[in-house]
């Protein structure tokens, strides 16, 4: 008998990788995505919803779509990265298609503290962008990590050097105070960071080898944004250049959500720091525990951490997962 798919809510700042995400969890058939909540991060708040409405509509999906926070806790606002991502966050497209698609009137954080109290126990959140929403929520709702079934991110690194300064990744660097607040509750966590994403190089021509299967708008759609985020990457790193491709980043989370296996973990309690030069640092520590100690610790707020991966089998996943029936 299977079991029934993951309930997912997707916090996200779409984002290119962000929309190779999306479309990775709409069409795998263990993920049921029920609602997707936006934040500030790649673009603005605004081009997210408008990234997130279009992309669900254009995949042919109705699910809740909710704005939120739109700048960090404490920090200044950053300017979202248009070299990366381009200007609009999918690599400029060069026209979108009209669609009808409205969006929920609830802010993110009240959406995710809703569904879980109506779901408790059910529901697993994924974040790929700062984690602004996740820290409301658990300022509206202090029992979220007892109702949540568990929380999945993208963000913060141990070991690989960071890729906004020498030690911090972007979605914790974006928002320090908010991701110090998230990692200080005690719920089930794992952080999907910089030492395994860095390790998952998706080529261009596997998004066009989608594209050119499905024959659908969502995925001619992604293979050009893919094209402006692979050009960024081949551009900065040369063996990224040698197969013209680009991070997986954020589709790594949901890789890691249906696969677990492919993942090997440390653990620990993390923090973030979140003055000084070294703002944005993921600092694990007590990072291999005995299970024993684990189960003992439960009350220190022990997290999961990705250091290792088994890069060959993500593409494989991806691509077929991708390459399967889910588009109308």
């Amino acid at each position: 008998m299977n079991s029934p798919p993951y309930k997912v809510i997707f916090d996200t700042d779409p984002g290119v990788d962000d929309a190779m995400a999306l479309y990775f969890a709409l069409a795998h058939p263990a993920i049921e995505v029920i609602g997707v909540t936006t934040t500030f991060g790649n673009v603005t708040v605004e081009q997210a919803v408008s990234n997130a409405l279009y992309l669900t509509a254009i995949a042919g999906v109705s699910v809740p779509v909710t704005q939120g926070i739109a700048a960090p806790l404490t920090l200044p606002a950053p300017v979202p990265p248009a070299h990366i991502h381009g200007a609009d966050g999918l690599g400029n497209l060069v026209e979108r298609v009209p669609i009808q698609a409205t969006l929920d009137p609830r802010s993110s954080a009240q959406f995710i503290v809703d569904t879980a109290r109506a779901q408790p126990g059910e529901i697993t959140l994924v974040a790929v962008g700062p984690l602004g929403n996740l820290a409301l929520a658990l300022a509206i709702e202090p029992r979220l990590p007892q109702l949540l079934r568990e929380v999945i991110l993208m963000g913060g690194t141990v070991l690989e050097p960071g890729n906004v300064s020498a030690v911090a990744e972007a979605n914790i660097a974006n928002d320090p105070h908010a991701a110090a607040k998230v990692f200080a509750a005690n719920w089930k966590l794992t952080m999907v960071g910089l030492d395994v994403t860095h390790r998952v190089i998706l080529p261009l021509a596997l998004f066009k080898k989608i594209a050119d299967k499905q024959q659908h708008l969502a995925t001619t759609t992604l293979h050009q944004a893919v094209s402006f985020y692979a050009d960024f990457y081949s551009s900065l790193y040369p063996h990224v250049a040698r197969i013209h491709g680009c991070f997986g980043h954020d589709v790594l989370a949901f890789l890691y959500l249906v696969q677990p296996e492919l993942f090997a973990l440390a653990h620990g309690r993390i923090s973030v720091l979140t003055e000084g030069t070294l703002q944005g640092q993921t600092v694990l520590s007590n990072s291999y525990l005995a299970d024993a100690e684990l189960a003992d610790r439960r009350s220190q707020c022990v997290s999961q951490v990705c250091m290792q991966v088994d890069a060959d089998a993500c593409l494989q996943v991806f691509e077929e997962t991708l390459l399967g029936r889910w588009l109308g």
